[in-house]
């Protein structure tokens, strides 16, 4: 088979329009060492004096302007985003973390630890993506947001869109197959289980800028399969959501819905 000298012309083209961005590896291995320096815990890396935390702190830093810089390059342009906020927001990301992995331990009776749940548990490595890759997204910096998010996504399973919103002491347990859109907003002390989608009604690129996915209030539990659709649609606060339960329509406070096997359908008690 012979290809056409206008399949290679075309490749060039490509590659010479090809932006310098930095390679989704390379994302990654940032991301996990971050990860690792905010929790020892969670990677290799130990650090045993003042000195030493500081000057890792700093290559980190560095290591971080780098990307950035190689990001700009073919954008022709000095930082799109605000290259300062991820380091700026290190202290903050981190209570956050601290917050969810205590939201994990108090809502899993099978936890023992939280190292434990910062070793071991996909969920601590979904949200711990998600708010790093949510102050990068803030920052300008959408395409890195993106490659942390679904670096994350291919390694438990969660699919949690950086440009959502998400409040405190929030929990994933068990983690495979959630899926968060990326105009949903969650309110604090939430707890989500597998299979859950917050998701959109529409499709159509016309939308994009629109909300299109649901708002969940604070104290929500969403068990297992549960799929809560549309911009329009509001779990109020204290309310629990059963498993397999479909959901386009909003609901008040201290609901409780749950899905009725031998009437096939939909059922709502207060609680």
């Amino acid at each position: 088979m012979t290809i056409e000298n206008s399949f290679f012309k075309d490749l060039l083209n490509d590659h010479l329009k090809a932006m310098d961005c930095p390679s989704p590896n390379l994302i990654h291995t940032f991301f996990e060492d971050l990860v690792s320096y905010l929790f020892p815990d969670y990677g290799e890396i130990r650090l045993t004096t003042i000195d030493a935390v500081e000057e890792a702190y700093k290559s980190l830093h560095n290591r971080w302007l780098s990307i950035v810089e190689e990001r700009c390059q073919k954008l022709n342009v000095m930082y799109p985003g605000k290259p300062e906020e991820l380091f700026n927001e290190l202290v903050k990301i981190r209570t956050l973390l601290l917050k969810d992995i205590e939201a994990i331990y108090e809502g899993d009776p099978a936890a023992k630890s939280h190292v434990e749940i910062i070793k071991t548990y996909p969920g601590f490595k979904a949200i711990a993506a998600y708010r790093i890759a949510n102050c990068l997204y803030n920052a300008g910096y959408v395409l890195i947001a993106r490659m942390i998010s679904e670096y994350a996504h291919t390694k438990t399973g969660v699919d949690i869109h950086p440009a959502a919103s998400i409040g405190e002491y929030f929990c994933i347990d068990h983690a495979t197959g959630i899926v968060v859109g990326e105009t949903s907003s969650i309110g604090h002390h939430v707890k989500i289980y597998q299979g859950v989608t917050l998701g959109a009604t529409s499709v159509n690129k016309s939308d994009a800028s629109k909300k299109r996915h649901p708002t969940i209030g604070n104290y929500v539990v969403i068990y297992s399969n549960a799929t809560i659709l549309g911009g329009n649609t509001h779990i109020g606060d204290h309310s629990t959501v059963g498993g397999n339960s479909w959901i386009t329509k909003s609901v008040p406070a201290h609901s409780k819905l749950y899905y009725d096997s031998q009437n096939k359908h939909l059922q709502r008690t207060e609680q």
